[in-house]
């Protein structure tokens, strides 16, 4: 038997995924979904504009590891400089590399418990100590969580506004007002993966050279990319240069850059969506009620609808529904695993999840 010699750390950690994606989920159940409601993916599509300019890309050929086009029209839509900007394969891996340049073994990071689980997942790969803060009213507790911070000198805090996965957010000026509790020295991660879904007043206005911020924004929400794996930061220029020294600089593929450069240029699909998202939540809304149920309200492309008991139940519900081929996920913490969370979808999507919903619930009493 061959011994490999990982290191200690390595050794030491679980063989787990933060999540099981669907296409285990049909493998597993020997069929495929009918509705794909569980990843917060776009079922809406990208641009057609996009498509096109990623059929067209030379993928024979590596990306620029520059970014530059990308960089400078993000730019320009931002209204900030190019050195605030660091293109990379998705959030997910901009947090990981933002992780490995702050945090060694013993390193102290807050988070909420329940917040977005790759974050902690990357912090535990780096060795470092992770604290959580509860929800407050299904909300991420900024208050709380900077207190935390100042309790065991933090190097990072993570807070996702809007909220995943409960689809909650606070207003921009909350925020602002909470920075002045930041401790020195200590950084916010500021995930605004759904931003584009929140209402006005929801970002903060923050200089993109504020050293105490870092935002990451995506390409896989609004603009419907997700699986190009898009995702940029914004932070003040000596950070986001300390990025070229951990990050994997032929990441980025030339498809995926083409594609999100001609999605940003086309805002007119961008607002279309965002137009069938909230055609989609008040779907939601109205299949809930239908059902005796309650849905949070939401500034994301995605629902948490409260199923009214404890997580044994939503988690029975979630699992009549996979059983009926509609692919959903829930919270993994109570109490918001009370709660099931449906991403929105076309009209054939809510269609499904309607019919399916009833039948799920039933089992689920009957359980």
């Amino acid at each position: 038997m061959t011994n490999f010699r990982f290191t200690p750390l390595a050794a030491s950690l679980p063989s787990t995924v933060p999540f099981v994606g669907p296409e285990a989920q049909e493998r597993a159940r020997g069929a495929p979904f009918v509705a794909r409601l569980g990843a917060n993916e776009s079922n809406f599509g990208p641009s057609p504009h996009a498509i096109d300019a990623m059929a067209q890309a030379d993928i024979w050929n590596y990306g620029d590891p520059e970014n530059h086009a990308l960089r400078m029209a993000l730019a320009t839509h931002h209204r900030i400089a190019p050195d605030n900007i660091m293109v990379g394969e998705g959030i997910d891996a901009l947090l990981g590399y933002l992780v490995r340049l702050f945090v060694a073994a013993g390193d102290h990071v807050v988070t909420s418990d329940g917040a977005y689980p790759t974050f902690n997942y990357h912090v535990a790969g780096y060795g470092g100590t992770l604290h959580k803060v509860p929800y407050l009213n299904d909300h991420e507790d900024p208050n709380a969580l900077f207190a935390k911070a100042a309790e065991v000198d933090a190097k990072l805090v993570y807070l996702a506004n809007p909220d995943n996965p409960m689809g909650t957010w606070h207003e921009g000026n909350v925020l602002i007002k909470a920075l002045d509790t930041l401790p020195a020295g200590c950084v916010l991660v500021l995930d605004e993966a759904y931003i584009d879904c929140a209402p006005p007043g929801t970002a903060p206005e923050i200089s993109a050279d504020d050293p105490r911020v870092i935002r990451m924004r995506t390409f896989s929400k609004a603009y419907g990319l997700a699986g190009a794996r898009v995702g940029y930061a914004i932070g003040a220029a000596p950070l986001i240069d300390a990025f070229n020294k951990v990050r994997n600089h032929f990441g980025m593929n030339r498809a995926a850059q083409a594609g999100a450069l001609a999605a940003l240029g086309d805002q007119d699909h961008r607002q279309a969506v965002l137009a069938q998202i909230e055609q989609a939540r008040a779907r939601i809304v109205t299949i809930a009620q239908d059902n005796g149920l309650v849905a949070l309200s939401s500034a994301t492309n995605f629902v948490a609808v409260d199923c009214g008991r404890d997580g044994s139940f939503a988690k029975a519900v979630l699992d009549g529904l996979i059983g009926r081929g509609i692919f959903v996920r829930m919270p993994f913490c109570a109490p918001q695993n009370r709660c099931i969370r449906i991403s929105c979808g076309t009209e054939a999507d809510m269609t499904a999840f309607a019919n399916a919903l009833p039948g799920a619930l039933n089992d689920a009493q009957r359980g």
